[in-house]
């Protein structure tokens, strides 16, 4: 049998690391165990401590898995990652098509469109959300050092709530922006360097993430 990297039973928050974690505004605790590593989930809480650092996707799905545990059973009844699994996909781009109405560029040669202008945006765009959803599943792209990729606890980018940003983040300290959220879950669960606000990846995963909640109203600030 395969011994698994998680140390069985370690999911309980540690009363010292609790502790740190609500003395300094819930930015949790960095120190970790003699010889083992430690992840941290996007709720600034929940924490898990590894025997070994995941080397293959498996192992990190492993990883990801215990800590989702771990957080639904602190929150039964929340059933959003079975419902998204069911219904794997990139939300469509939306349709341009009525801008082509008769008369639209009279007068006005900004707004003199054509079936190519629609082809283009609608290429371009569905590219790079494309290429969001890419590093969204992928460890490796996202430089994760325990083999975590975003998906293991978003499933298609579910939970994310990119509509309510900007907004006060306790376990950040500070109110945030969508993108420094995803610079915290790299440092934490994904366990990963940061991403310039420029890393065409942080441009990808922003425009992915965003896409994926098409339609939501906007609503910043929102908990």
């Amino acid at each position: 049998m395969t011994t698994s990297p998680i140390r069985s039973g370690w999911l309980v928050l540690a009363p010292a690391l609790l502790a740190a974690a609500c003395t300094s505004g819930g930015r949790g605790a960095e120190e970790h165990a003699p010889g083992g590593v430690q992840v941290q989930l996007c709720d600034g809480e929940t924490r898990l401590e590894l025997a070994a650092t995941p080397t293959t996707r498996a192992d990190g799905q492993a990883a990801a898995d215990a800590m989702m545990a771990s957080w639904r059973a602190k929150n039964p009844g929340e059933d959003w990652e079975n419902q998204v699994r069911a219904q794997h996909f990139i939300a469509p781009v939306f349709d341009n098509s009525t801008l082509l109405a008769g008369g639209q560029g009279a007068g006005d040669p900004g707004r003199a469109f054509s079936e190519r202008d629609l082809l283009v945006w609608k290429r371009e765009t569905e590219r790079m959300v494309a290429e969001g959803a890419r590093v969204f599943h992928s460890g490796d792209e996202l430089g994760s050092t325990i083999a975590v990729s975003c998906d293991m606890c978003h499933p298609d980018a579910a939970n994310t709530h990119p509509e309510t940003y900007p907004k006060y983040q306790t376990q950040i300290g500070k109110t945030v922006l969508l993108r420094d959220m995803i610079n915290w879950c790299l440092q934490h669960p994904v366990r990963a360097p940061k991403m310039a606000e420029d890393d065409p990846r942080m441009r990808a995963l922003e425009a992915y993430i965003y896409a994926q909640r098409t339609g939501k109203p906007l609503a910043y600030g929102k908990h």
